[in-house]
């Protein structure tokens, strides 16, 4: 399964708040001066400390630079990232950031690409955050970058970022959370601007959470934590499979029925019906099923020869299957099993198998619904999920 992080970006994101995030996760600070020492930079000092934010506790980072220092074009830059020694992979993704933050300064400023002076955006503290954060997710083992909508300020009906901002948000059709209130700070700024909207995907993941960690902004601000949360975790599974589709307008329930239940012992994923209007305004069904590749010829050979239709429809399609595990468990009706699913916006999901509640239910006299809640109460706490009791 792939590992993956997601920024929730409660109170923003900007480069130092990225990199607080993945040492409050686990990264080393060490593992990570390491990895910055593969830069010819000098004249700096990175430490980090665990802060509060609205009470919400989380890592700052602080980068300490020992005097001025000219500004910087972008080639310039990109001169000090070839000239490391770090890999290409990571050469490569910083110069996409870099190239991303040139491009929004560019159209803010109304000049050109060439020889326009970054400034801050291409000053040490900046270079640090791109490339330690660049560097720390793959010292994190994490293969894919995942990303909240952004969340911008609104002040009289302003909004609250500076143009540079507004121009990287624009250029990569970054998605917006607009806080109608009195903030009055720099929620998100270029450089993690540039930073998600060049490695993450503006969509919440399906995934199996490991760690979470928290990066602070400078700022104390009592309207929300001044932080961006990052998940850690593995990735739900995206399976191919085949839908196949019929209509059928001329078979009787019991007959349409039975065909249902045969697709679904044969192997079928799942399979239904859903009700239509034919020709002539004959009602039909349209009888759909999922299966994977390997049973696509089963279940057609199977809708021809228990079916009326004279053929059927094909689509591949993909799904994202969410991290899931089956636990059997003595509980005190007797041996069942339930399904967990796992997500990062909520508690994992206890489901119980229905065949299993069924056949306890016909087996002790009990209403099948008193069973199905006392196997998922009794489940949480053999998982240690807590539950209310028996019903």
């Amino acid at each position: 399964m792939r590992k993956v992080a997601y920024w929730e970006c409660i109170g923003g994101i900007a480069g130092d708040m990225a990199l607080g995030s993945l040492l409050d996760a686990g990264l080393p600070l060490e593992n990570l001066r390491d990895e910055l020492a593969r830069l010819p930079l000098t004249g700096y000092r990175l430490w980090a400390e665990p802060v509060t934010r609205a009470g919400v506790r989380a890592t700052k980072v602080h980068i300490e630079v020992a005097g001025p220092e000219a500004p910087r074009t972008l080639e310039e830059v990109l001169q000090i990232i070839r000239s490391s020694s770090l890999p290409d992979s990571d050469k490569s993704q910083v110069s996409k950031v870099f190239h991303l933050l040139a491009q929004g300064e560019a159209r803010a400023h109304g000049q050109a690409q060439e020889g326009l002076h970054l400034h801050e955006t291409g000053a040490i503290d900046a270079l640090i955050d791109v490339v330690g954060t660049i560097a720390g997710l793959r010292l994190l083992g994490v293969e894919k970058v995942y990303c909240s909508p952004l969340p911008i300020p609104t002040m009289g009906g302003h909004m609250a970022i500076a143009p540079a901002t507004a121009e990287i948000i624009a250029i990569a059709g970054a998605p917006l959370s607009l806080l109608a209130n009195s903030l009055q700070h720099e929620s998100v700024t270029p450089t993690g601007a540039a930073i998600v909207c060049a490695l993450a995907s503006f969509t919440t993941p399906p995934m199996t959470v490991e760690k979470v960690g928290y990066g602070a902004g400078s700022l104390e601000i009592r309207e929300v934590p001044n932080v961006v949360r990052l998940w850690l975790g593995h990735l739900g599974q995206i399976s191919s499979l085949v839908l196949l589709e019929t209509n059928i307008d001329d078979m009787t329930p019991e007959g349409l029925a039975y065909v249902h239940q045969r697709l679904l012992e044969a192997g079928a994923k799942d399979a239904w019906m859903s009700p239509i209007y034919m020709k002539k305004g004959r009602p039909g069904v349209v009888l759909s099923v999922l299966c994977s590749l390997e049973m696509e010829e089963k279940m057609t050979r199977l809708l021809l020869q228990e079916t009326t239709t004279l053929g059927v429809r094909r689509r591949a399609v993909e799904r994202w299957e969410a991290p899931r595990e089956e636990v059997k468990f003595q509980s005190s009706l007797g041996l069942v099993a339930v399904k967990v699913r796992r997500y990062p916006w909520g508690p994992p999901l206890v489901s119980p198998e229905f065949e299993e509640c069924q056949r306890l239910a016909r087996a002790l006299g009990l209403p099948i619904w008193e069973v199905y809640h006392q196997v998922v109460e009794e489940a949480k706490r053999h998982l240690g999920l807590g539950g209310e009791g028996q019903g």
